[in-house]
Parts: C-alpha cells; structure tokens; sequence
C-alpha cells in the first residue's frame, strides 16, 4: 500500500526549528510512526481506533477570496452562492473547542491540532484557540490565505503556534490574485506579503525558530507553467514549499461516488460535487519539467525543501492523475479514519476533511472521545477498510496526502 511522508531531506532542512520543542517534534514522531505501521500491517478486523492522533476544525465557512481551484467557493463549489447569515451563526462556539481539547487530554489524547476553513482568520476564536493549544503543548497549525495574519503576528509567535501553511498560488500579484480573487478586488498577495514580513520580524524579535512558514501551492492550469517562479519569488521568506496536485473528481466518478455511498450508508452524498474540476493542468509535459526543476533548485544546500502531494511524477502518471479518475497509484488504504477526526463549522464530526457527507455526531451535544468509537464511527471503518474506498477517495487528501 502506498502512502505520503514528508521525506528526510525536508525533515532534516526543517528540523532545527523545531528541535527546541521536543513537545512538538515527538508528537509528530508518534503520529507518523503509526502511519508506517498502520499502512505495513493494516488495521485489523476491529473498526475501533486508538489514539486520536490529529483533530482538524474547520472553524468557519467564510471566506475573503473566491479561488478557482476551491471546492467550497469556487464557481462549482457547494458554498457558491449559499447566505452567510445562517454559517455564521452555526459556528461553534469558541469556548466548546476549548473544552473538547480538555476532555481530549484528560482521556489521554494528545492530538496535533489543524485550523482550517473557510479563512480560519476570520472566525473569531481562532486565536484564543491556537493559546488553549499551545498551552496544553498540542502542537498547532493553521492553513490561511493570509489575509489577517499580520495584525496577529505577535500572538501566533508568543503562543507558539507550530505551523503556519499560507496558500500561493502565483509568484506576482497579477498571477496570484487572479487564481485566488478577494471578494470586493482585495489584493491577496500584498496581504500575504505583509503577513511573511510581519511573521518574520516577530520570530526573529523573540529569537524563535516558530512558527515553522509553509508555502502551499495548488497546481492549476493557471500556474503549472510557473511553479519554479513560486519558489524563486519566496524561497528567502517561507521554510517549506508543498505543491498539491490538487483534488478533483470527473461527472461519472460522481455519480459512481453516489451509488456507492447510497448503498453503504442509505443516504446521496452531495458535497463531492463542489470538486468537480475544469481548473487541471493539461500541459502534462510542462508540468513535469516544472516538477522536476523544484527538485534541482530545492536540492541547493541552505534553500527550503520542496514536497508535492501526492508524490506522483513522470509525464504519463501525471496525465493520468488527471484523466483518469479510477488510477488510485497504490493509494488503497484509509488509515487517517483511524488517527484522525474531522470537526465542521457547523460542530459536526465526520471521518471525512473534503467529503464530509458521513456524520457521526456533533461536538456541541457530545465530546469527541464519546463519537470517536461510536457505532457510526466503527460502521464507516469497517466498510472502508472491508469493501475498500469509495470512487470519491482516488483524489483525496485523507487517502493521498495525510
């Protein structure tokens, strides 16, 4: 079975930022340490799960931009459109994150911590949040468009927080903002550009190797062409480069996605349809040269690494990635519905980041200790891991890129 770890050599380049924080590094060696054997050796027959290794909240569905490549607000995505009023006032509160991070490590979970959205800088406990976790040395990353980030500069230094992942997608404002659009013309780049300054200045003000700046790059059709740009443009200003090949489904894997889910789980799936894609990158060629250029200049002894998620290169694997959607690449086992739980902005638990149709509970009327070896929770492990993947998981980042 195959499976993604970030490689040595980007290990190695990064490690000295972390190596002050033993907190944050052997946790990290623990989750991937049961990836490994998990993948080796399977699961097992039992649907139960042991230690919850990593909890993502996607703390709100609001977003500034309206990027091309999101399966939440782009033009097919299954936000586009919907009112804001009603998200926003679904959110979970601020304080019941905290209280589920405390029930977590009372029952003897010590979890990574991912923030996510939507923009996550736009929810209005995301701060307090990354302090609760950071106190509890439960290592924390955010993914960010960047937007908000300078103004709390100071605070993610001092907390610390663990990771900060800022998306680029263009190496100028004019490439960049036209793949990642702000709502009402906001200019993303200068904002990104304030927010790597403003981190920067602060680590180096307090002395600090943290947060550890990743760059993350979706490849598109609009920048395939362009990713060697994307590393010259930042490499003095990020730590690590991670370019996605991004997640996608076709119209007949939806369907065949939908028809399985039905006879699983007796209920029509819908959000999988938001990562119906026309953004892919169709100059297989090009892309590949682009891909194999990253490698050389990332090569060079004091520039930041670079991972591509999934690790698929070669010209023809690549046109596969993104014309047939039934080519797993060995990708065939689910081991992140066993380590890791996925909370929405709503408060809903479900073993699925992008594909969140399979809900197991809610944190406001439960903790997530009690879901985490529900019945619902063992049913979905069970089918997963005995009948296989769904069509939708062949471009997932659960199945791909954990």
């Amino acid at each position: 079975m195959k499976r993604d770890a970030v490689g040595i050599g980007a290990l190695l380049k990064c490690f000295g930022r972390l190596a002050p924080h033993p907190w944050i590094w052997t946790r990290l060696a623990g989750l991937q340490t049961e990836k490994w054997f998990l993948n080796a050796f399977g699961p097992g027959k039992d649907p139960s799960a042991g230690k919850i290794r990593q909890i993502s909240f996607r703390v709100t569905d609001l977003c500034n931009l309206r990027c091309i490549t999101c399966g939440q607000w782009g033009k097919t995505g299954f936000l586009h459109g919907r009112d804001l009023k009603p998200l926003k006032s679904n959110e979970v509160d601020p304080r019941r994150y905290v209280e589920i991070l405390i029930d977590l490590f009372e029952h003897g979970h010590r979890p990574c911590v991912y923030l996510w959205g939507g923009e996550p800088m736009l929810y209005r406990g995301t701060l307090d949040l990354i302090d609760a976790a950071a106190s509890m040395r439960l290592p924390v990353s955010i993914a960010t468009n960047g937007s908000f980030v300078a103004p709390a500069a100071s605070r993610l230094v001092r907390a610390p927080l663990f990771l900060l992942q800022v998306s680029i997608d263009g190496h100028c404002a004019e490439a960049h903002n036209a793949i990642r659009p702000g709502v009402g013309g906001a200019d993303n780049f200068a904002d990104i550009e304030r927010a790597l300054s403003a981190v920067r200045r602060e680590r180096e003000s307090a002395r600090s190797g943290l947060p550890l700046i990743a760059s993350l790059t979706v490849i598109s059709r609009e920048n395939a062409h362009r990713l060697t740009d994307i590393y010259r443009a930042f490499r003095d200003r990020v730590d690590l480069f991670v370019f996605y090949l991004s997640w996608w489904i076709d119209a007949p894997g939806a369907a065949d996605h939908e028809e399985d889910f039905r006879r699983r789980f007796g209920s029509t799936p819908t959000l999988h349809r938001g990562w119906i894609a026309d953004w892919k990158p169709i100059d297989h060629t090009a892309l590949n040269a682009q891909i194999e250029a990253l490698k050389a200049q990332s090569a060079h002894p004091g520039r930041p690494p670079v991972v591509l998620i999934p690790n698929i290169t070669g010209e023809e694997n690549l046109r596969s990635y993104y014309t047939d959607h039934r080519n797993r690449f060995g990708f065939d086992r689910c081991i992140s519905i066993y380590q890791a739980v996925e909370v929405d902005s709503n408060g809903d638990l479900s073993p699925c980041r992008d594909y969140h149709d399979y809900v197991v509970g809610n944190i406001k009327d439960e903790t997530v200790t009690r879901l985490w070896n529900s019945p619902a929770y063992r049913r979905f492990r069970r089918s997963i891991t005995g009948e296989g993947p769904m069509p939708v998981c062949s471009r997932c980042c659960g199945m791909m890129g954990y």
